[in-house]
Order: C-alpha cells, then sequence, then structure tokens
C-alpha cells in the first residue's frame, strides 16, 4: 500500500519527456522570478539508496537544485529493496534504519501511521523498506517544487564543462550541474575464474543472482551448487526453498563458513579501549582479551563497527592487505549477521539436508553431455549440477567498473581506490583523479567508497556519507 502511495505521487511529480531540464538551465543557473537570485545545480546520478538518500539531503537545502539522472521509476528501491522477495528481511534492525541518523524512530513512526507494526528491535521485510525509502524520496522531491527534476535515463559520460559538469545520458540529453554526487552502487559482478566460456554463455549458469527472473528457470529438482557461503547465498537458498519446494542446494566457499545469527534482543552496548594501530597485532589481541573477559562478542563486534573506518585508516597497506587475506571473510561472517527468522530457517533447512555449507576450492564448471553443468572441486570427483549460481558479490575494480565508471576511469576523472574495492576519494566523499588530486564538484556515496573507507556498504554507513558530503558541499 505504501509503495503503490508514493508511486502515485512520484508520477505526478516528474516531468514528463526528455530534456526539460537543460531548458531551464545555462550554465548552471536556474532562471529565477526574481533577478539576483542563485540556485545551484546538483546532479545525482544513480536512482537506488545511495542516489535517493542523497537528492533528500540535497534539497533541505534550499538554494540548491537537484536533478536525479537514473533510469528508476520508483527511486530508492535499488538491486537489494527492489528485487528482495517477501521471506528476504533486512540485516539490521529498524532503529538502526531511518532516513535521519538523528531520528532512529522515524522508521517505527512511519509503520505505525500506516497502520504496520514495528519495533525497534525488529527486522522488518526489505520490500517494505524499500517502500519507505520511496516514500521518504517522494516526500522531499514533492516538498521541493520545481528545485527538483528527473531524468529517467541512464548517465552515460561525465565531462568537465565550463567551470562545472555537463552530464549525457543515453535519451540524448545534457544536463548541466555545478556539482555532481555518483550514487551508482556495487562494482558489477564478475564471473568466478572457474567458470569456463561455454558454462558462462549457458542458461544453466546464473551470474546474477538479483537479475529480474534470474532464479525462475533454475529446477526444483536437481542440485544447485551456489559459488559463496556468504549472505547473497542465504538469500538465494531461501528463494529456491520456498513455497514447498526443495530443491537440494549446496554452498561452496573457500572456508565454509556462514553468517553468524544476530540474537533475539541486541546486547547490553560496551565500549573499551581500542587503540588505533598500524599492524593488525594489537588490534586482534585486545578484542580476544574483551571476549575472553565476559564481553558479549556481538556488543564487541557491534563496537568495533563503530570504530572500523578509523581502525582501517590507521593499518598500513601491509596490515589491510593481511586483513583481506586472512582476516576478511571471519570479519564478515561475525559483522553482516542473519536476522533470527532467516537464521531458524537455514538451521532448519541444514539439519533436513536440504541446504548443505562445506568448504572447498572450486577449480572448473563446464557443461554437462546430457543437461547441466559439471563442477570440479579440487580433491574432489566431478559432480554434475542442474545450475550453478554465483552469489560471490562484487568484482575488483578497475575491472568490475560499471560503464559510467569505467569511462571516468580511462578519462582519469576517477581512480581506483586501495585494493580495488571501490573508488579513491577524500574522506569528505570527493572523487580522487589519476593525477592524485581532488576533482572539486565531483562526489561519491555508497559502496564504492570502500577501501578508503571500511563500512561502505550497509544504510546506516551510507546515509553518514550523505550527511557529512552534503554539509561539506555547504561549507564550500
Amino acid at each position: 500500500m505504501g509503495g503503490q502511495h508514493a508511486k502515485r505521487l512520484y508520477q505526478a511529480a516528474i516531468e514528463p519527456g526528455g530534456c526539460t531540464v537543460t531548458s531551464t538551465v545555462v550554465r548552471g543557473r536556474v532562471t529565477e522570478p526574481h533577478p539576483g537570485t542563485r540556485t545551484e545545480v546538483v546532479a545525482i546520478v544513480g536512482g537506488g539508496a545511495s542516489g535517493a538518500l542523497a537528492v533528500r539531503s540535497v534539497l533541505t537545502n534550499t538554494t540548491w537544485r537537484a536533478v536525479l539522472v537514473a533510469p528508476e521509476a520508483q527511486p530508492g528501491r535499488g538491486v537489494a529493496y527492489g528485487a528482495a522477495e517477501p521471506w528476504h528481511v533486512l540485516n539490521s534492525r529498524a532503529a538502526a534504519m531511518s532516513v535521519d541518523s538523528a531520528d532512529p524512530l522515524h522508521l517505527v513512526r512511519w509503520r505505525h501511521e500506516r497502520g504496520m507494526a514495528a519495533e525497534p528491535t525488529d527486522f522488518l521485510p526489505r520490500a517494505d523498506f524499500g517502500d519507505y525509502l520511496a516514500d521518504q524520496f517522494v516526500e522531499a522531491t514533492k516538498a521541493a517544487g520545481d528545485r527538483f527534476q528527473h531524468h529517467l535515463a541512464t548517465a552515460t559520460s561525465i565531462r568537465r564543462h565550463e567551470g562545472g559538469f555537463l552530464v549525457s545520458d543515453d535519451s540524448g540529453c545534457h544536463t548541466y550541474a555545478d556539482q555532481v554526487i555518483l550514487a551508482v552502487g556495487n562494482p558489477t559482478l564478475t564471473r568466478p575464474a572457474a567458470i569456463g566460456d561455454e558454462a558462462f554463455r549457458s542458461f544453466e549458469y546464473i551470474n546474477d543472482p538479483w537479475a529480474f527472473g534470474a532464479l525462475d528457470a533454475v529446477p526444483a529438482d536437481q542440485p544447485v551448487l551456489l559459488i559463496g557461503t556468504g549472505l547473497t547465498a542465504i538469500d538465494v537458498a531461501l528463494t529456491l526453498t520456498a513455497n514447498g519446494r526443495r530443491t537440494p542446494v549446496e554452498a561452496l566457499s573457500r572456508r565454509g563458513l556462514v553468517p553468524r545469527e544476530h540474537p533475539e534482543l541486541p546486547p547490553t552496548a560496551t565500549a573499551f579501549d581500542l587503540p588505533a594501530s598500524a599492524t593488525l597485532r594489537p588490534l586482534l589481541r585486545r578484542v580476544r582479551q574483551e571476549i575472553a573477559a565476559g564481553s558479549d562478542w556481538v556488543a564487541v563486534m557491534d563496537f568495533v563497527r563503530t570504530k572500523a573506518d578509523e581502525l582501517w585508516a590507521a593499518l598500513d597497506t601491509a596490515a589491510q592487505e593481511r586483513f583481506l587475506r586472512h582476516c576478511h571473510r571471519f570479519w564478515e561472517v561475525h559483522r553482516h549477521r542473519m536476522a533470527p527468522p532467516v537464521a531458524a530457517r537455514i538451521a532448519e533447512l541444514r539439519q533436513e539436508g536440504t541446504l548443505q555449507a562445506r568448504a572447498g576450492r572450486l577449480t572448473s564448471v563446464v557443461p554437462h553431455p546430457d543437461g547441466g553443468l559439471t563442477v570440479q572441486v579440487e580433491g574432489e570427483e566431478p559432480r554434475r549440477y542442474g545450475a550453478v549460481v554465483n552469489c560471490t558479490g562484487p568484482g575488483s575494480l578497475p575491472g568490475a567498473a560499471g560503464p559510467l565508471a569505467a569511462g571516468l576511469l580511462r578519462d582519469g576523472l576517477l581512480r581506483p581506490g586501495p585494493h580495488g574495492l571501490g573508488i579513491d576519494t577524500d574522506d569528505d566523499g570527493r572523487t580522487i583523479g589519476a593525477d592524485g588530486e581532488v576533482e572539486q564538484g565531483l562526489w561519491l556515496v555508497g559502496p564504492l567508497r570502500r577501501g578508503r573507507r571500511w563500512e561502505a556498504t550497509a544504510v546506516p554507513e551510507i546515509r553518514g556519507q550523505v550527511e557529512q558530503l552534503t554539509a561539506s558541499m555547504q561549507m564550500q
């Protein structure tokens, strides 16, 4: 109900047609009825959660005009919330997911106002959270009136132009902006090295499980292999075993580690001395000491999360690389936990044998002569699967850059961040070009900040990025 209401309001608010924005913009200035006034144009590229939060924040400044360049007809949902099934729930509690960090109960109140139950400690359906983001986006853009425009198109290039930027899109529009915020989501998925060319082209191999209808053709009566054992694999396993299906599912990763479970109620918060260090050993020792002394490991991990960015930044390059090689997966399964109802369902599937998670090294995947795919795991006999699903997550840059980011990398307006995890930025979110200089007026929010920051993928951290970024824009 909330999503349909948001859609109706938004469709009434956006401009029809193609290049309506450029007709009112002259060199970054919007024509105003009173001489002497000036409205700065901020273009936001990307219509997922990051882009919707950025638009909402930009429009709080009445001297700014926001132009969203995104193909999404209902901005805010993105991949995470737009493709969610009823059994997919948030991995964070409702109190952490408000659009406003100063008002943690905003999401809870929003649900109550619409006759839906919610408590601050609940793990809400992801689709409902997508409705919430879309609704808040609509509310902000409707209040802004003609200070907001939306180009229903995909940005194809961004280049410097007359003291600002020119954003071109696939509808043929060229939007001039004083400043640009890139909110283009994660790096693209890349195929694992073991997937052969023929297997990659086959319909039995699914490289992107979040693509529309991607899992519809997966056979229900043949075993399915998931490459990866993280939260994406958990979501896919839930889908493949929903509504009475009993598809045999096997999840494989190098370590075979599955995400841990959130407790039913959050533990009592803890805080302890955790000094930044250039090496890993002191940090690991201090965390282990705290847990050995009796602190709840969940509370310890949640506290470390609040310090993660500064701890990551203090590590030297060698220590960061060691963390990625040896500790990263252990951090992931303790930090990115399953909601209790999800964990209960996964435990049930594992107990009945429908789902297995194990360690192994995938060496090859090729088509089987009789259909399906033949999978070779190091040290094991080849096995045949009805389908293989890639659940490994985003790839590394520059290879996994989307078309727009790839073009900006080629043009030198961007450069890869540390370890290829994302795009390089300064602390406030300004991008750094190939020459090592900050690109004034070109900003980045969302998961592509990872590498320079450590925590950059969840809504609470992205919300913080947006709030810091727009505050910095106002100080320029």
